[in-house]
């Protein structure tokens, strides 16, 4: 791990720091860090930010990140898209969010991120973007940048969407599976930040899952890694079709899509007057009627959540036993069920998997909520702004003549 990382890395995630705390905090002689320190001033990569308080004798001088350094964080869902700017230590500076269908294609839904990152940038809440960072509702190549055979992505595989993004800015660009991202994001600034070895499961329209493995992603050989939503938890093969084209999969039967159809389906045979009721003056039915019905009592709709996490937990349950985790996050829209999602997550993981794997073993909610997609797109920005090798290594053509035209 290189010197300027660690050091711009430590400013990131700590403020102003002084000399004398980094070369406690990074444990490098003293020599070697002034001159590192020295370059990035030169460079305009950091700043001094004035005298330290004293610790006796000479008062060493703080330095700070360049306050003009701007990150985008993007985060599309399957219907919407959410993008925050940042400062170089990630505090959002603005942000915007607005429905959008992924299905329309990759050339109307990236021009929409272009426009609206030229609209931010012309009310002044940048001057320029240092880096770019972006999670997807899909599979992604983190060595190429671009989704790779997305489900519920039509038309956007393989298409170039690091490439197009860094060449429409003139800056990095780094892309990642949104499931990934947002388990960046909760380590890093959620209720998984003392947390190595995280499981993130998000339940929104689909499900899926990132892992980390002593504080980082583990993204397997190609970078489908954690895509537990195509888990088979049924061998019927008449069961309902999933959208990557098999039957059986937890996706089929749990997450948005399929709470929307299995709740009309129980709305329309009278098994929930309820429901029924809300289908009758709404057209459609979503995970919020679910929920709210069985806030009031409604038993089949309790039915379908209970059901939902039952299967959910099996294949945790399965994960837990396999790579042991110090901690579960569970995010995504569906987290609106509450507590009796959660409560069925529990009871079958903490039932199923060994007692030495769950002994201390936290299943929680999200405590970033949604806005875990934009703080973690925000962090792997910086960390490919600030040279993290494994992030840095990304990097193709377009978006390197971005980097380069760029540093300082």
């Amino acid at each position: 791990m290189n010197l300027q990382y660690r050091v711009l890395s430590q400013l990131r995630d700590n403020g102003p720091l002084s000399r004398a705390q980094l070369a406690d905090r990074l444990e490098v002689p003293r020599p070697r860090l002034l001159g590192e320190l020295d370059r990035m001033v030169a460079a305009g990569r950091v700043r001094e930010a004035g005298p330290a308080a004293s610790r006796g004798g000479r008062r060493s001088t703080l330095v700070q990140l360049d306050p003009g350094v701007r990150f985008a964080a993007v985060d599309l869902g399957a219907s919407s898209i959410d993008i925050e700017i940042t400062d170089g230590s990630l505090a959002p500076v603005a942000s915007c969010s607005e429905p959008a269908d992924i299905r329309s294609g990759p050339v109307a839904v990236l021009g929409r991120v272009s426009e609206l990152l030229r609209a931010m940038a012309d009310q002044g809440h940048c001057a320029r973007l240092d880096a770019i960072g972006i999670g997807l509702p899909g599979p992604v190549s983190f060595r190429e940048g671009v989704p790779v055979s997305p489900p519920i992505m039509v038309g956007w595989n393989r298409f170039p969407v690091r490439d197009t993004l860094a060449r429409a800015h003139g800056c990095p660009v780094v892309v990642d599976n949104d499931v990934n991202v947002m388990s960046l994001g909760e380590q890093h600034s959620g209720v998984a930040r003392t947390v190595d070895h995280l499981l993130f499961v998000k339940i929104g329209s689909g499900i899926g899952s990132g892992m980390q493995h002593h504080g980082r992603i583990y993204r397997g050989a190609e970078g489908c890694a954690g895509d537990i939503g195509h888990v088979q938890v049924e061998a019927e093969a008449d069961g309902p079709v999933c959208s990557c084209g098999n039957t059986g999969c937890l996706e089929a039967y749990f997450g948005g899509v399929a709470l929307s159809r299995d709740a009309t389906e129980a709305a329309r045979s009278g098994r929930s007057p309820a429901l029924a009721v809300r289908l009758a003056e709404r057209g459609v039915l979503t995970a919020v009627d679910v929920a709210e019905c069985a806030d009031g009592g409604d038993s089949t709709s309790v039915g379908l959540v209970r059901a939902g996490g039952h299967r959910v937990g099996q294949v945790l349950a399965t994960l837990v036993s396999f790579m042991n985790p110090s901690m579960i996050v569970i995010g995504g829209g569906l987290t609106g069920l509450g507590y009796p999602l959660l409560a069925e997550i529990r009871s079958v993981v903490y039932k199923r998997s060994l007692p030495l794997a769950t002994g201390n073993l936290p299943i929680v909610m999200s405590e970033l909520g949604p806005r875990a997609g934009v703080v973690g797109a925000a962090l792997l920005a910086s960390e490919l702004a600030y040279g993290e090798a494994s992030v840095a290594g990304v990097v193709g053509s377009a978006a390197g003549a971005g980097a380069r035209s760029h540093s300082r």
